[in-house]
C-alpha cells in the first residue's frame, strides 16, 4: 500500500469542508472565491488521481478500497463532472444566498462517489452510500420551491429506502460468510446458502442502482432533473452514476457460480433501457425527457458488467462508456442551462438560426447519447454490444441495438423544432444565452466528439 492512496478523497471531502467554512464569512457579493476555491480542489484531485493511476494498481486500508484502473477513470471522470458543473453554478447560481453550501456538498457528494467506486468492503461502501447520497438530497431541495421540494421528498424517500434495503443485503451476506471484504467474500461465498446469497447481492445492488438511477430504483431521476437547478440537474444525472457503476462491476466480481446473478442484472438492463425510452416519448420538457434517458443509459451501462466475466472488452467497454457518458450528458444539460427561458421542446424552434453554436452542440449532445459517430458514445455502445456477442450473450447485444434505434426517435423530437422556422409572430428578439452553461456546452460537445475521434489511444489506456 503506497502512503495516501486515497488522497484525492481526502481532497474532495476536505476541500468541501473548507468551501463550507470559508462560504460562511464571506459576503454574497464574494462566494465566488469559494467555487474558485472548489475548482482548484477538483483540479488538485483529478492531478493526483492521474498520478496514482500511473503508478500502478495498490489498495488502501489493508485492502479495503482499490486504486486500480477503474478507480482512476472514476476519479477523473467524476472531477471532471463536478468541474464541469461549478462552470454553470458561475452563471446560473452566483451571488445567490445558498451558493458556497452548493459547492460544499458537490465536493462531498463527489467524494462519496469515489468511496463507492473504489470500496472493496461491504462497510466501506455503506458510508461511502451515505456520503454519496445525504449531500443530493439537500442540492435537490436548494431551489426550494414547490418543484424542487417534491423533488427532494421524493429522492429522499427512495434513497432511504434502498439505503435501507443496501444495509440489509450487507446483513445478509456478512450473516452467512462472517465476512466483508471482497477477496474473503469470494472464497466464502460458494459454500453458503444460494438463496440467501442472492438475497443479499439483490439488496446491495438496489441500493447501488438508486445511486445510478436505475430501474428498480429510477423514479426519483426525471422529478429531479426537471425540478432542480440546471447546475444541480446536471451533477446528480452524472456524477454519482460513474462511480455507482462501478461499484456494481466489483460485487458482480464475488458472485459465485451457483447463483445465476448475469440474468437478474441483464433483466435489470433490458428492462431499465426499454421502459425508460417508453417513458421518454411522452416528455416535453426537455430536462425531464434527460432525466428519462438517463434511466435508459444505466441499462446500456449495465450490459458490460453482465458479461463481465465472460469477456475481455466488458470492462474497458464499461469504463469507456462512463467517461463518453459524462462528457455528452453535461453537454446536454448545458444547453438547456444556457437558455432557461425554453421549458418545452416546442419552443427551441428557430434555435439552429438565432443560437447555431448551441443548436450545434445540441446536436452532438443528443445523436451523442443516441450513438451516433463519430462521438464517444457510439464507440461504447458498439464495444458494449461487442462485449455481450463476444460474451455469449447475442440477445443482449441485439437488445442493445434494437434499444438504441427506438431512442432515436424520442430525441429527434427535441432537434426537429431546432431546425424549423420560427412560428409566425415569434419575437425576433431572442434572450442572449448563458455565457458559461453556453461555453460548457460547446466544451463538452467538443469533448465527446474528440473522445469518439480518438477512441484508439483512449482504449489503450484502459487496457494497459
Amino acid at each position: 500500500m503506497r502512503p495516501l492512496a486515497m488522497l484525492p478523497e481526502i481532497l474532495l471531502f476536505g476541500g468541501g469542508l473548507t468551501v463550507l467554512i470559508c462560504g460562511s464569512f464571506l459576503p454574497r457579493t464574494r462566494q465566488w472565491r469559494t467555487r474558485l476555491l472548489a475548482a482548484v480542489v477538483l483540479v488538485s484531485a483529478i492531478v493526483v488521481a492521474a498520478v496514482a493511476w500511473a503508478g500502478g494498481e495498490t489498495t488502501a486500508f489493508e485492502g479495503a478500497f482499490a486504486v486500480d484502473t477503474a478507480t482512476g477513470v472514476v476519479r477523473i471522470a467524476a472531477a471532471v463532472g463536478a468541474l464541469a458543473v461549478l462552470a454553470l453554478a458561475g452563471g446560473e447560481i452566483a451571488g445567490s444566498d445558498r451558493e458556497s453550501e452548493t459547492y460544499a456538498l458537490i465536493l462531498f457528494a463527489t467524494a462519496g462517489t469515489l468511496v463507492v467506486a473504489g470500496a472493496q468492503d461491504l462497510l466501506v461502501l455503506a458510508p461511502g452510500f451515505l456520503l454519496a447520497s445525504i449531500p443530493v438530497y439537500g442540492l435537490i431541495g436548494l431551489r426550494r420551491d414547490g418543484v424542487s421540494a417534491e423533488a427532494a421528498m421524493k429522492t429522499y424517500l427512495l434513497g432511504a429506502l434502498f439505503g435501507i434495503v443496501l444495509l440489509a443485503g450487507i446483513t445478509l451476506l456478512y450473516g452467512v460468510s462472517g465476512v466483508t471484504d471482497y477477496t474473503e467474500l469470494t472464497r466464502r461465498l460458494p459454500d453458503a446458502p444460494d438463496a440467501v446469497v442472492a438475497a443479499g447481492l439483490l439488496g446491495v445492488t438496489a441500493g447501488l442502482l438508486f445511486k445510478a438511477g436505475g430501474l428498480p430504483a429510477h423514479f426519483w431521476v426525471p422529478d429531479a432533473a426537471q425540478g432542480a437547478s440546471a447546475t444541480v440537474a446536471t451533477f446528480v444525472t452524472t456524477v454519482p452514476k460513474v462511480g455507482a457503476l462501478v461499484a456494481i462491476y466489483r460485487l458482480a466480481q464475488i458472485v459465485p457460480d451457483t447463483v445465476a446473478w448475469p440474468a437478474v442484472l441483464a433483466v435489470f438492463a433490458v428492462a431499465g433501457m426499454v421502459l425508460a425510452t417508453l417513458a421518454a416519448y411522452w416528455q416535453d420538457d426537455p430536462r425531464r425527457l434527460l432525466g428519462w434517458s438517463t434511466v435508459a443509459q444505466v441499462g446500456f451501462l449495465l450490459v458490460p458488467v453482465v458479461v463481465i466475466a465472460d469477456s475481455e472488452l466488458a470492462l474497458p467497454a464499461l469504463l469507456f462508456y462512463l467517461l463518453g457518458y459524462t462528457v455528452t450528458n453535461v453537454a446536454a444539460f448545458a444547453v438547456s442551462a444556457a437558455r432557461p427561458d425554453l421549458r418545452e421542446l416546442g419552443v427551441f424552434r428557430g434555435l439552429a438560426r438565432s443560437s447555431p453554436l448551441l443548436a450545434g452542440s445540441l446536436v452532438v449532445a443528443l445523436l451523442g447519447l443516441v450513438g451516433t459517430p463519430p462521438t464517444a458514445v457510439f464507440v461504447a455502445k458498439l464495444t458494449v454490444a461487442t462485449s455481450a456477442w463476444e460474451g455469449g450473450w447475442a440477445w443482449l447485444a441485439v437488445a442493445v441495438v434494437i434499444v438504441t434505434v427506438l431512442s432515436l426517435f424520442f430525441y429527434l423530437r427535441w432537434l426537429a423544432p431546432v431546425f424549423g422556422r420560427s412560428t409566425p409572430g415569434q419575437s425576433d428578439d431572442v434572450p442572449r444565452a448563458e455565457p458559461w452553461a453556453a461555453a460548457t456546452a460547446v466544451a463538452a460537445a467538443v469533448a465527446s466528439v474528440a473522445l469518439g475521434v480518438l477512441a484508439g489511444p483512449v482504449w489503450h489506456v484502459l487496457t494497459a
